[in-house]
Formats: structure tokens, C-alpha cells, sequence
């Protein structure tokens, strides 16, 4: 299923937290929440798992936005893109110990909050698999996850579970992904999404289909079903097909 990338405000200037509220939901992206404290950014991480935090540094309480990252970045792997108005050198060396994702100066822009959110989800993808990808024809590939894809869709990114998909087909230099709700063009080819697919779900069982080897209904002699889709199984594919079948 496509979903809306889910991104936590924490900020403890409330008008300037609604503020960034109104930018990233005009950019597509699904706000889970704009909190003014770090005690309550890090429970609402543990109850909610946003995809990204946005982060104050000078936050008031008894948690600064640095100790607040340190905290987050225990209970999980979430980014974190700082929001900063003047940090000084020593709160600058400290903020880059947390390893966060980007930092956005304020005042910022719309465009700011579009390229360090986008910036951040590329270095998700780098971080997961060794490298960024590549552009082809000008359009901008999918970044990978081992749980997940981000695809540009409509001009804001959005988020496929990968364990939504129900299989890939190859359409020359690119390739389609096809969910129960629906389908979505790539600009990469059927075999480069292959090499950065989790193989434990994934299996290529014939020249141009992938299939999610959890949406799989039956197994023919030359065919399987995965949803209301006959996908063709290539001979010599299918004793390897039904002993990753086996071991799911």
C-alpha cells in the first residue's frame, strides 16, 4: 500500500511548529505530530515510528535537541534533520555527533524543507544499500529499502511497503511494481531492482517477473497466481521457486 511519509515536528515554538505542519503537509507528506518537548518526541517515537524527525536544537525542558536525538536514535533508525537559528560552534560539533541527516537553517523556505527531506530519504537508500542511485533519462530512480521503496509520485515522495507489492514486471529500460491498489512506472530496470530487493520475499521466475513469494495463491505446471495474475514460470525455475516457497 502507498503511504505518506510520516515525519514528527518537534518544536517548541508552537507557531513556527504549525508553520512547518502547513509546508509539509502542502509537500505531501503526513504529519504525526508537533511536540514542544523532547521527553514527549521520544515517547511518541516509541508509540508512533515516524519515518523522519525534524528537530529543534534548542529545545526548553530538560532535554535539548541534541540529548533528545541521542535518546531517539536509541529506541530506533530514524533520521534526524535539525532545525537550527544560530548554533554556535560547540552546539554545531555536538548537533554533528548525532550523525543527523541535514541540517535547515531558519528562517527557511518550502523548497528548504522539500530538498533536506529528500536529501534524507537518498541517504536512507545510500546507507542501505552501499550507493545512491542513478538517474536514467533524466527521471530520478526509486530508493530502496529492505522494507520499503520511496518512488516520486505526482511530485512528492511516497512510501510502498514492500511487503504490499505483489509483483514487478519488466517494461524495457523500466519496470512496473504492481500493489493490490495499484500500479507505478520506475525508471530502473527489472534486473537493478532485482540486486537491491530483500531475496528472502523476492524471486525472479521468469525473464521479465519478480514476484513477492508472500502473495503467491498456486503454483501450475507453467504459471503462478499472485492476486488475479497468471505470471509465467519458467521450467527451469520452479524447483527453485517451490524451495524458496518452503523456506518462507
Amino acid at each position: 500500500m502507498e503511504t505518506g511519509i510520516k515525519i514528527l515536528v518537534v518544536e517548541d515554538e508552537m507557531i513556527i511548529g504549525a508553520k512547518i505542519s502547513m509546508l509539509l503537509t502542502n509537500l505531501g507528506y503526513e504529519v504525526t505530530g508537533i511536540l514542544p518537548r523532547g521527553e514527549e518526541a521520544i515517547q511518541h517515537v516509541i508509540d508512533n515510528r515516524p519515518d523522519i524527525v525534524l528537530l529543534d536544537i534548542n529545545l526548553k525542558g530538560k532535554l535539548d535537541g541534541i540529548e533528545t536525538a541521542a535518546e531517539i536514535q536509541k529506541i530506533a533508525e530514524i533520521p534526524i534533520i535539525y532545525l537550527t537559528a544560530n548554533a554556535d560552534d560547540a552546539t554545531f560539533n555536538r548537533a554533528k555527533l548525532t550523525r543527523p541527516a541535514a541540517f535547515i537553517s531558519k528562517p527557511f523556505k518550502q523548497l528548504d524543507l522539500q530538498r533536506a527531506i529528500e536529501l534524507t530519504i537518498s541517504r536512507m537508500a545510500e546507507h542501505a544499500t552501499g550507493s545512491l542511485p542513478e538517474k536514467m533519462a533524466g527521471e530520478e530512480q526509486p530508493f530502496i529499502l529492505s522494507d520499503r521503496i520511496f518512488v516520486r509520485l505526482n511530485n512528492k515522495m511516497v512510501k510502498i511497503m514492500v511487503g504490499d507489492v505483489l509483483y514487478m514486471e519488466a517494461d524495457r529500460n523500466y519496470c512496473r511494481i504492481f500493489t493490490k491498489q495499484k500500479e507505478y512506472l520506475l525508471a530502473i530496470t527489472l534486473k537493478t531492482i532485482e540486486e537491491k530487493l530483500p531475496m528472502r520475499l523476492f524471486l525472479r521466475i521468469h525473464r521479465s517477473y519478480i514476484i513477492n513469494l508472500s502473495q503467491v495463491e498456486e503454483v501450475a505446471e507453467s504459471h503462478v497466481m499472485v492476486g488475479p495474475k497468471a505470471i509465467p514460470l519458467s521450467a527451469d525455475l520452479k524447483e527453485k521457486l517451490l524451495k524458496s516457497l518452503q523456506t518462507l
